[in-house]
């Protein structure tokens, strides 16, 4: 087999990636590279420890927190979302996907905290990204890359997404991402402090997730990744660097792609999950959540019209679920999910395996790049 440290520099130096950060394990055995420079000027070497915006694998995070307000009893999943967001208490919806944005008519039933994990609430990206009432979600709540510093607070983003209508009746349909966000707000609401609060609290603090949050501190800046996209014509355009958009607290701290993280911190996570919800003998989440959690939920035409992002397997909660073996890597059961910042990370609980792929560049659509798949590959025969 190739070694992944060269597998990796294929895709550097004179390819589009400045460097990444990768972790494979299975039981006790880990390999993990660092690979490349965290500036694609060739400064800062990169480290295991360098500290990345996670962009969407922030979702298993936040999910993972909304099963711990259930298991607390705090919240059930069949509970109206209303209770807590009431703006959310009479949703209308588009009487066509196509339609505009003023053809609509009432929901037909309340969006449940269910249909919230399951991104059936019906806000999101469908695979058509010039719809009508798609258009409001970039434009109104500026949900797409992550921005945290261009977001309004909960309360006004709260606001203006009630005068949004939905895509699809609440659990007819899949959609992409504005579920997890609504995920964040649920969980500041119902538990009453602020979501970073919450996550450092229940999850952060007990799995040891030192880097993990939705800005960093001044004192860790030195290990904070500069983030790039490729331009029209091939070169790399810097995003952000460490000192930008993640150097401070958000107002809106976004739970479907907020936080920075590192490769060990976002294993902590897996490692938890693979044991049951349990870490060093302290449960914070009970198997059945572990389970819900990494269950699909879809009905096949919802995974077939989410193909664009899901390729053929299913959803659980804030994560994909294999369900079919269409590439080596997909083994039913596994778990998790990719970034638009250039990352990716999942479990397999029926071999106890983690990937995870850090990298700093953004993907140019809902389609992983090459570096991911050439890592998944090597991966699967880990």
């Amino acid at each position: 087999m190739t070694d992944l440290h060269d597998i990796l520099e294929t895709y550097l130096g004179d390819g589009p990636v400045p460097g990444a950060v990768t972790l494979v394990a299975r039981g006790d055995r880990v390999e993990v590279q660092a690979v490349g420079s965290a500036e694609a000027d060739g400064g800062t070497p990169m480290a295991r420890d360098s500290i990345f915006r996670i962009a969407s694998l922030t979702k298993p995070v936040v999910a993972a927190a909304v099963m711990m307000l259930v298991e607390d009893g705090r919240i059930a999943l069949d509970d109206p979302v209303a209770k807590w967001l009431p703006e959310l208490a009479s949703p209308t919806v588009v009487r066509t996907p196509d339609g505009p944005v003023d053809d609509v008519v009432p929901a037909a039933r309340p969006i449940t905290v269910f249909d919230l994990l399951t991104a059936r609430a019906g806000y999101g990206f469908p695979s058509d990204f010039s719809l009508p009432a798609v258009g409001l979600l970039f434009s109104d709540l500026k949900q797409g890359p992550p921005q945290p510093q261009l977001v309004a607070a909960p309360d006004a983003w709260m606001a203006t997404l009630s005068r949004i209508p939905l895509l699809h009746q609440p659990g007819d349909g899949w959609l992409y991402n504005t579920s997890s966000d609504i995920q964040g707000v649920l969980i500041a609401r119902a538990s009453g402090r602020p979501l970073p609060e919450f996550l450092a609290e229940r999850l952060f603090e007990p799995l040891g997730m030192t880097d993990t949050g939705f800005e960093v501190p001044a004192g860790k800046l030195d290990r904070f990744t500069s983030y790039y996209r490729l331009g029209p014509t091939g070169e790399r355009e810097l995003v952000d660097a460490p000192d930008g958009q993640w150097s401070s607290r958000p107002a809106f701290p976004s739970g479907a792609g907020g936080l920075v993280s590192t490769a060990d911190d976002w294993h902590a996570f897996a490692r938890m999950l693979l044991a049951d919800g349990t870490v060093d003998g302290r449960p914070l989440l009970s198997p059945a959540s572990v389970r819900q959690m990494t269950t699909d939920h879809l009905t096949r035409a919802q995974r077939d019209a989410g193909k664009l992002f899901l390729e053929g397997q299913g959803w659980g909660f804030g994560g994909s679920v294999d369900i079919e073996a269409i590439e080596p890597w997909n083994v039913p059961g596994r778990y998790g999910w990719i970034g638009g910042t250039g990352t990716a990370a999942h479990l397999t609980p029926s071999t106890g395996k983690v990937a995870i792929l850090l990298t700093q560049l953004e993907l140019s659509g809902p389609t992983p790049p090459a570096v991911m798949r050439d890592f998944w590959r090597y991966a699967a025969g880990f």
